[in-house]
């Protein structure tokens, strides 16, 4: 007996040590780029040891999904770092590998700014630019069996391929933000089954997961063909397969949605079921007795009423709330984002005490400071005033959806501080201001090539289709304009001011309001006519913008300039008449390219039709700036409303036209770092 007991626990303990050794990470390879360099014990390396410090501890928290990315610093010395663990390894194995990467990275990569590391359980990357949300494919790292397939070689590449696409498309379709990862086994022979996992990081949208995936397959036929096993890495997304278990099956099942239920077919003819055995008395015919029929009628019945009952009640909660995150799901999420809350004391010590010099703005919501951290980074510290309206349970269900927006071209949550009476929100600075500081001051405005211009129309375009699209909701911004787009120190654009957004569920496509808010000269028609919104709302003030950024005139003040027209229809006019270059902005002098002013112009009055239905999509937008091989259709003639309707003509009580600039100070201060979102 007690060498049985001896057996079974040794047993036991090598059956751990073979799990634990199965979670340990095993090193497979690094890029570091060495166009970029820091020098040692520069403030760029303070920030990169506080950022990869930071890294560690976030690698056990269950509601990352094995990943995160955080920022710090400022530009120049900013750097931006994330890691991704395999999606079916546990906490402490993804905080093992994230620790000995974190290790590593200093050891492999002593001096350089761009540096990513691949492990079999996890990936670390950092650099000196924000790549969060990107999909990057540069650099690309290629690793195969060096056994052959030799048994129907080519029933095993195709085998490969379709597995491979097929769990693909499983990573893909999930929601936004989460695990974007997804492994299968399927059968090849009675000695071998294939086994494969796909994995990108949680921050990429749908479609860019979908292309990274799509593109690392199709190299397999080159590298790997007839290869026992084979993976591809890049920055973005991973791939691999193998003919042994590789990953843990049990992690994997448990994440798994449950398999479809079976489809009941009627039995062949030649197998008949069994009959049913007649009830005593029956003289030869089947009965059901009165107790069996009560026993099934009664629980029937009474489920049928209280699925009734609860039919109702969902729907009728349901119409309450749509528009709006429900309350428990909030609740649940803000205890996800204490890591995002800071001191009142730490804000204080930031700003001076809210000292009068740090001011720099001021608006119905209260006012905005700049501030610095001890490690040197500038913040914007937006004071709530407690006559804004503000609750505080309203005021951290703005935190949890602000900070699940992470796009290189949205403005930045840092954090926030609710302490008392005091509600702070804390955003990254921008140091180059906004738009309109640049765009409309003639002294400035040579400042932004068309190069510039470009890029920024690109960045705009982006941002937005993030937010319709690929963010954790739909979003529509409701106010876009100049003068809420910030430019970073390499003037990428940043879109700020989400104070009038409004929230959609994944399947709503249109709102209607009948409290008008936004900017009079960049409202849709249909929406500071009718109340009615939705993303072509935004499309048509982002085609506003466009006219703007190609004219450097300004829409609002274009009436009293030019014989009677708005910006939108003199641009509308010049097109018809052929005289379209004449809109463009003479600082522009001939450093522009007329095929791209002339395209960029046409896909403004695409956006500005006053049908919205006519309008394109931002996805159609985004393709239209970036491909010029796509023909574009001929645009329909503006909306005039804004000839007929005057500010003082709508209620006052409704427009809430302009609110962030009230009580502003001149636009040389950051006063556009000023971001709010109200789920309504």
């Amino acid at each position: 007996m007690k060498s049985l007991n001896f057996f079974i626990a040794l047993l036991s303990l090598l059956s751990l040590a073979t799990i634990t050794k199965s979670q340990d990470p095993s090193y497979l390879y690094h890029s570091c780029s060495t166009k970029t360099t820091y020098t040692r014990n520069s403030t760029y390396q303070a920030n990169l040891n506080l950022l990869l410090s930071s890294l560690v501890p976030n690698a056990t928290r269950n509601n990352l999904n094995g990943f995160y990315n955080s920022s710090i610093g400022l530009d120049p010395d900013d750097v931006y770092g994330l890691f991704l663990c395999r999606g079916d390894v546990n906490k402490n194995a993804c905080q093992n590998c994230v620790d000995l990467a974190a290790k590593e990275a200093i050891q492999r990569c002593p001096v350089e700014k761009v540096v990513i590391l691949w492990y079999d359980l996890c990936l670390l990357r950092y650099s000196n630019r924000a790549f969060f949300a990107t999909m990057d494919q540069d650099p690309g790292v290629t690793m195969y069996n060096t056994q052959n397939i030799t048994y129907e070689p080519e029933r095993f590449n195709r085998l490969v391929a379709t597995s491979m696409n097929d769990t693909a498309t499983r990573a893909t379709n999930t929601t936004s933000g989460a695990k974007k990862f997804a492994a299968k086994e399927v059968y090849f022979n009675e000695f071998l089954n294939l086994y494969s996992l796909v994995q990108c990081t949680p921050d990429l949208s749908s479609s860019d997961c979908n292309r990274c995936l799509r593109i690392a397959i199709s190299s397999l036929p080159n590298c790997c063909s007839q290869r026992a096993g084979a993976r591809v890495l890049y920055p973005s997304c991973n791939i691999r397969y193998e003919t042994y278990e590789f990953y843990n099956t049990t992690a994997v099942a448990a994440e798994s949605p449950p398999p479809p239920p079976p489809v009941i077919r009627a039995p062949p003819p030649e197998i008949r079921a069994p009959p049913l055995s007649p009830v005593s008395g029956s003289k030869g015919k089947v009965r059901v007795s009165t107790v069996v029929i009560i026993a099934i009628v009664v629980p029937v019945s009474v489920s049928a009423a209280l699925f009734c009952l609860g039919f109702c009640f969902l729907r009728r909660r349901g119409r309450k709330n749509r528009d709006s995150v429900k309350e428990k799901e909030v609740g649940d999420e803000i205890s996800t984002e204490e890591s995002l809350q800071f001191d009142l004391s730490t804000i204080e010590a930031a700003t001076n005490n809210f000292s009068p010099d740090n001011k720099l703005g001021e608006g119905g919501f209260g006012e905005v400071f700049k501030g610095t951290f001890p490690n040197g980074q500038h913040i914007a510290v937006k004071r709530l005033s407690k006559y804004s309206g503000h609750g505080a349970a309203e005021f951290k269900n703005e935190i949890v959806l602000v900070a699940k927006l992470q796009h290189r071209n949205l403005v930045r949550l840092l954090g926030y501080c609710l302490e008392g009476e005091e509600k702070l929100l804390i955003y990254e600075f921008v140091p180059n201001k906004s738009l309109d500081y640049f765009l409309f001051d003639p002294a400035k405005q040579g400042l932004l090539d068309w190069l510039s211009r470009y890029k920024i129309m690109g960045g705009l375009a982006r941002g937005l289709l993030y937010l319709h699209e690929d963010s954790r909701l739909r979003i529509i911004h409701r106010d876009l304009k100049a003068s809420n787009v910030l430019l970073d120190g390499e003037m990428n654009p940043k879109i700020a001011d989400f104070g009038m957004a409004k929230i959609f569920g994944v399947d709503q496509s249109q709102g209607i309001t009948s409290r008008i808010a936004g900017t009079f000269g960049y409202m849709a028609p249909e929406y500071a006519m009718q109340g009615q919104y939705s993303v072509k709302s935004d499309v048509y003030s982002f085609g506003v913008l466009i006219l703007e950024i190609i004219s450097g005139k300004k829409n609002s003040s274009f009436y009293q300039s030019d014989n009677g027209l708005y910006l939108v229809n003199y641009a509308w006019k010049q097109w018809k008449n052929g005289a379209a270059l004449e809109l463009v902005d003479p600082s522009l002098g001939d450093s522009y390219s007329r095929n791209e002013i002339t395209r960029c112009l046409h896909i403004a009055l695409l956006c500005v039709q006053e049908d919205p239905n006519d309008r394109p999509t931002l996805t159609e937008v985004v393709l239209m700036l970036t491909s010029f091989s796509i023909s574009l259709p001929l645009p329909q003639e503006p909306s005039s409303f804004e000839q007929s309707m005057t500010v003082s003509s709508l209620p006052l009580t409704e427009l809430e036209s302009d609110q962030s600039n009230i009580k502003s100070t001149p636009l040389s201060v950051n006063d556009v770092s000023i971001t709010e979102l109200y789920p309504r």
